[in-house]
């Protein structure tokens, strides 16, 4: 077994404390519209989050990060292109989660170094990038990296549309199981992007997401 195996299971398992059981990160907005209201439904806008905003956004973000980018600069492109608001706080919030348990299990200079830009006002603290500066230091290597992440983030949104459409366990990990190619495509797909592509997203998840801090009655924090 290699030595990130089990570091890499804690970081992505649904248990970390980071908060992602109170975000929808969008579609609860479609399920209160109606659009949302079964297992077809879900699976059909889970693939075009995976593909849209998991791939052009984090996904691309982390693939920077481990080819040498700098990381202030990676968080000012991700502070820049999370145009709505809930999304943006929300990646703050569980970036910040993990900087911090990071810093506990997992400690790391280059961690350290973003948790300085962070502790100064120089750097937000995005959650893909906090994700990518603990891995990258654990020796994963990128394409796990980016499974890891993807599947991890379409676990806790599959789990949030358990609760809230709401749909069985079962369905949810049908749902789950067909996510798996997409997230595998998505990995792909992100080796071949540039930075030309980053925050290249679809307007109406966008639109979706904005329009949640207005909804009437929510479950979920975005």
């Amino acid at each position: 077994m290699s030595g990130y195996q089990l570091a890499l299971q804690q970081l992505v398992d649904s248990a970390l404390p980071t908060g992602a059981f109170a975000h929808s990160l969008g579609f609860e907005t479609y399920v209160d519209a109606g659009v949302v209201a079964d297992e077809a439904d879900f699976g059909v806008w889970l693939s075009a989050f995976i593909s849209q905003s998991l791939t052009y956004s984090d996904g691309l973000a982390i693939r920077f990060l481990y080819e040498g980018w700098d990381v202030g600069e990676l968080d000012e492109l991700l502070s820049a292109s999370l145009l709505p608001r809930q999304v943006r706080e929300a990646s703050l919030k569980m970036g910040g989660r993990l900087l911090e348990i990071g810093a506990e299990v997992y400690p790391s200079p280059e961690l350290e170094l973003y948790r300085d830009l962070v502790a100064t006002c120089r750097a937000a603290g995005h959650q893909p990038l906090a994700f990518a500066v603990v891995v990258r230091s654990l020796g994963v290597p990128l394409p796990e990296a980016l499974a890891a992440y993807l599947f991890a983030t379409v676990t806790s949104l599959t789990q949030n549309a358990v609760r809230a459409i709401p749909l069985g366990q079962n369905a949810g990990q049908r749902l789950l199981r067909h996510a798996a190619d997409g997230v595998a495509a998505a990995v792909e797909r992100v080796s071949h992007l540039t930075a030309d592509d980053f925050g290249a997203v679809t307007p109406g998840l966008e639109i979706s997401q904005m329009r949640h801090e207005r909804q009437r009655a929510r479950m979920f924090m975005s």
